[in-house]
């Protein structure tokens, strides 16, 4: 199995400025997302950049990088370009690892990639893993997956979901046991086919999609299938706020 690994890399953030040039121990964060992401077995891993700064700074530390319109909607838009740039053919599996996740676990990236590539039934493959903490599974910055028999998405949520029949009477207070099996958190890691995402930008925005704010359902929404990875590792934190900069920081400069 051959995949391409494309990085989305955004300048702007309105939680973190500059973000994938954020130092940690001594590289730009993206450095770091790219250099996990090669551990993987993928043929090729590239950094889609909105930005030549992010552009220079990927190629001074040996990362391939491609520079793209500072336009796009959404991270998928964005590798759609990278996919034409890079002159991918319509059945190569690309995987969309995200450019604030420097502890993205190598083994994880293939899971996905092999997932979709035994799945041609499903336009994409991501992953999840089981909810243990009620806190985790109230919080709506924690995106929920619920699947069907064949480990395909039915939906994406926000919300706690699913959502037990007696769940509103009990509550979800400290000591309130989870349903069995256990509820799963998305883990925001995508394969696709260079066919499939170089179409997605000519699929209509989905209602649910914008009451959500989820991407992913503008899939769902047209119809088309999502296999779920499930994980028996949770994956180590992103990076969204400063708070989760010196997180990762700490974890990072502690094994260098």
């Amino acid at each position: 199995m051959s995949f391409t690994v494309l990085i989305p890399a955004r300048l702007a953030s309105t939680r973190l400025a500059d973000k994938p040039l954020a130092d940690i121990a001594g590289l730009p964060m993206v450095v770091h997302v790219a250099r996990r992401a090669a551990r993987s077995e993928a043929s090729a891993v590239v950094v889609a950049a909105d930005n030549a700064r992010i552009v220079e700074a990927c190629r001074a530390h040996g990362v391939a990088a491609l520079l793209t319109r500072t336009d796009h909607a959404t991270g998928s838009d964005r590798l759609a370009e990278a996919c034409s740039l890079l002159e991918l053919h319509g059945d190569a599996i690309v995987v969309n690892v995200q450019g604030d996740e420097p502890l993205i676990e190598p083994a994880l990236i293939n899971a996905c990639a092999a997932l979709l590539a035994a799945r041609p039934d499903c336009a994409m493959s991501t992953a999840a893993h089981a909810i243990d903490d009620v806190a985790e599974f109230s919080n709506p910055n924690v995106v929920k997956v619920v699947c069907d028999a064949e480990g395909r998405a039915l939906f994406f949520s926000r919300a706690p979901l699913p959502w037990w029949r007696d769940g509103y009477a009990a509550g979800l207070g400290v000591g309130v046991r989870l349903s069995e099996p256990p509820p799963l958190r998305h883990i925001g890691l995508y394969a696709y086919r260079a066919a499939f995402l170089q179409r997605y930008p000519t699929l209509a925005p989905a209602p649910i999609e914008a009451i959500e704010s989820l991407e992913q359902l503008r899939v769902l929404w047209h119809g088309e299938r999502i296999a779920v990875h499930v994980s028996l590792l949770r994956p180590g934190p992103g990076v969204d706020t400063p708070e989760d900069l010196q997180r990762v920081r700490a974890i990072l400069g502690a094994s260098g």
